[in-house]
């Protein structure tokens, strides 16, 4: 079928192309097939096929990992850091509203992210945030500065999971921005003993605070105003707490199973899930 070998094809190329009216091959398509014409979906990278070998490869591991040991999602704490705005825009759905068969389309003003943002730094497990903070108004996360992050990380981990902390038998998993991955913090986490599980390049669908934490907290932010660093920090931070253990662990749990799927599909790009 032409439309399978090349689904960009317009309706005039295919009824050319078949020698029949524009009419009916627009009948053919949208009343016999069921089909109908859709923009292509945003993904944060196409990736080559050696990057698509080595996240299955990835998920692979940790499969395997979960398989042989039942508490091993248990025994990570993944982290990673996000903007969090002022205002941020309505997504479509939120700024969308009921009309009557005659009404005029709403009218929406052209809308831009505010000025006043943090950044937050957040780790959590399959219990719920372990440590979160706001980097400082101007600074940067560089390796000097995501080590006193883990540092505080430690004593973090020490009062709320004594267990996980007298056990020294936890991971971290974080992605690879320089500086989680700069010689210096590779050395202070082995320096203390902490292992690292591997995170595949461009995969924020296989990273538990892109495809769930960030959202979450996010969206009911967003069409909200907030005038001050302050204000928005308790905001987020009530948003943050507002999550139940049963929300993280199911997390975790969908995490294992993205590992799964990522190998079943030998590494394309994984859908976002609504029900996060």
């Amino acid at each position: 079928m032409l439309v399978q070998a090349n689904r960009r094809l317009t309706i005039r190329e295919l009824a050319e192309e078949c020698e029949i009216s524009v009419g009916f091959c627009h009948e053919i398509l949208t009343e016999k097939l069921k089909m109908h014409r859709v923009a292509a979906k945003f993904v944060p990278r196409l990736m080559t096929d050696d990057q698509k070998a080595n996240c299955v490869q990835v998920c692979q591991e940790l499969l395997d990992r979960s398989e042989e040991d039942e508490n091993f999602l248990s025994r990570i704490i993944t982290s990673d850091e996000s903007w969090v705005y002022g205002y941020d825009i309505e997504t479509k759905d939120q700024s969308s509203q009921w009309v009557g068969e005659t009404s005029a389309r709403p009218k929406k003003a052209h809308q831009v992210q505010s000025n006043v943002k943090v950044m937050l730094t957040v780790f959590f497990d399959a219990k719920g945030v372990v440590h979160h903070e706001y980097h400082p108004q101007g600074s940067t996360v560089h390796q000097t500065y995501y080590i006193e992050v883990l540092k505080r990380l430690m004593d973090a981990i020490r009062r709320k999971r004594p267990e996980m902390w007298r056990s020294g038998d936890w991971f971290i998993h974080h992605g690879n921005a320089p500086a989680h991955s700069a010689l210096r913090t590779r050395e202070f986490l082995a320096k203390h003993s902490i292992s690292v599980l591997p995170h595949p390049p461009y995969s924020p669908d296989l990273a538990p605070c892109d495809f769930f934490l960030f959202p979450k907290l996010k969206r009911p932010l967003k069409g909200r105003r907030f005038e001050t660093v302050p204000e928005l920090k308790a905001i987020a931070t009530k948003e943050l707490k507002d999550i139940t253990r049963e929300v993280y662990q199911d997390c975790f749990n969908k995490w294992k199973h993205r590992w799964d799927k990522c190998v079943r599909s030998e590494g394309e790009y994984l859908e976002w899930d609504p029900d996060m």
